[in-house]
């Protein structure tokens, strides 16, 4: 088994809605306002997948007694040929002390700071990026600065 790097998506978030504390832990509404899908240009297959984020997807972050976070989060993509393609993120953050303060702040973190992974599950109609109906991915996240996020993904081989 290999990993492909396909690409980088940042995406600028509004501050977080508290839906509050319920049955299941902390409940968050995180709203995705824009950003951009970089594709790793030394793969040419997945540097078509380059694009903007559209705005209308979020995150609903639940986050459990045991200091972790469950992403489920939902976004559609732009492709700069026209294509749209939607992921859905379902994942874990490590609830540090770092990443509190990135939620509440918009403070930056790095990679290294916190257990951050999603599985990214990708779909098009777009004939050119079919292949993303058919893959398995992997990211590895982080904030960054002014309430925002970025994953690094990559392709399961």
């Amino acid at each position: 088994m290999e990993l492909t790097r396909i690409g980088t998506v940042t995406a600028h978030l509004k501050p977080p809605q508290m839906i509050g504390p319920g049955p299941y832990g902390i409940r968050m509404f995180i709203e995705i306002m824009d950003g951009t899908l970089e594709g790793d240009p030394s793969v040419p297959e997945v540097n078509s997948i380059a694009g903007t984020v559209l705005p209308g997807g979020g995150d609903w972050v639940l986050i459990g007694a045991d200091g972790y976070a469950r992403l489920d989060v939902r976004v559609q993509f732009l492709t700069s040929s026209g294509a749209v393609v939607f992921a859905e993120f379902l994942g874990l953050i490590e609830m540090t002390d770092k990443v509190q303060d990135a939620l509440m702040s918009g403070a930056a973190t790095e990679f290294e700071d916190q257990y951050f992974r999603v599985t990214p599950r990708l779909e098009t109609g777009d004939p050119q990026l079919e292949w993303v109906n058919q893959a398995v991915f992997l990211g590895e996240g982080r904030f960054v600065e002014g309430f925002g996020l970025q994953y690094v993904m990559y392709r399961v081989g």
